[in-house]
């Protein structure tokens, strides 16, 4: 009966993952049909064409493109990590304080809340401060949507021994020593996953991009795929030729990384 069971699983896993992988597959494929068979009912590109990889990488600033989105993920994940790990820390190291309750469900509220909730007032932010147009006002308001990086960090630092801190405390050292010196080299693996889970979330942002950057040559990948698919005349391979090459980047990071991003889940108590 358990063997059963367990068939079943995995029956049910692969056909998910087919599933999952299909229309991947299926660009992928159309991405190397010539101009003139695109839209061909036939899946197998023969003969098959370097041509729509040619002119993503001739005729567009695919490579700027690219570039801003690169910019734009890291310049989130590391402020992201720079806010959450002091937040998560404060949050374990004084768990005794008064409304530390209170801080603790609001982060937890804030990780219910859709991040298009908050495109009004980041727009208005953005536009109050001169942002708009600038690669401050891409990152800094992007900031507002930390709170699972908060809470998975916190439940790492709760994973070091209190007898460390506790020795650390004997020392003499200050919350921020401990921090430094204490919990975060014990903390990089965890930070790794984080920061990882970071970048690729980052990386795939299409909304906030759009509005912030109205010029297409210095907004990220994501908007940038419309510069393909014009009113007079729409090239749909290039675009997805265009696609694949903006998701190699984070498909070689997953690849690389995925056992630290499962342990960043299995160790946090978010599952």
């Amino acid at each position: 009966m358990r063997r059963d069971n367990a068939v079943g699983r995995q029956l049910l896993l692969i056909t998910a993952i087919v599933l999952m992988l299909l229309p991947v597959a299926l660009a992928l494929a159309t991405s190397f049909k010539p101009m003139t068979t695109i839209f061909d009912l036939s899946p197998i590109p023969w003969p098959a064409s370097l041509e729509n990889y040619q002119l993503a990488l001739g005729r567009f600033p695919i490579g700027r493109l690219l570039l801003n989105t690169l910019l734009m993920a890291a310049g989130v994940t590391i402020a992201t990590m720079v806010v959450a790990l002091p937040a998560a820390y404060a949050l374990v190291r004084f768990d005794k304080a008064r409304g530390r309750g209170l801080v603790l469900a609001a982060v937890g509220v804030a990780l219910l809340i859709p991040p298009q909730a908050l495109i009004i007032p980041q727009f208005l932010m953005t536009a109050r401060f001169g942002w708009q147009g600038s690669p401050i006002g891409l990152v800094i308001p992007q900031l507002g949507v930390s709170a699972l990086a908060v809470l998975l960090l916190r439940d790492h630092i709760r994973s070091v021994p209190p007898s460390l801190i506790g020795a650390a405390v004997l020392e003499g050292a200050t919350s921020w020593e401990i921090l430094c010196h204490v919990v975060l080299g014990l903390l990089r693996p965890g930070l790794g996953a984080v920061a990882i889970l970071l970048f690729i979330n980052t990386w795939n942002e299409y909304l906030w991009p759009l509005l912030v950057m109205p010029n297409p040559e210095d907004t990220t990948i994501q908007p940038g795929l419309a510069l393909f698919v014009g009113p007079e005349n729409p090239q749909f391979g290039p675009m997805l030729a265009a696609a694949m090459l903006a998701s190699l980047p984070v498909v070689v990071i997953y690849v690389l990384a995925a056992r630290r991003i499962a342990d960043a889940f299995l160790h946090s108590g978010l599952r």
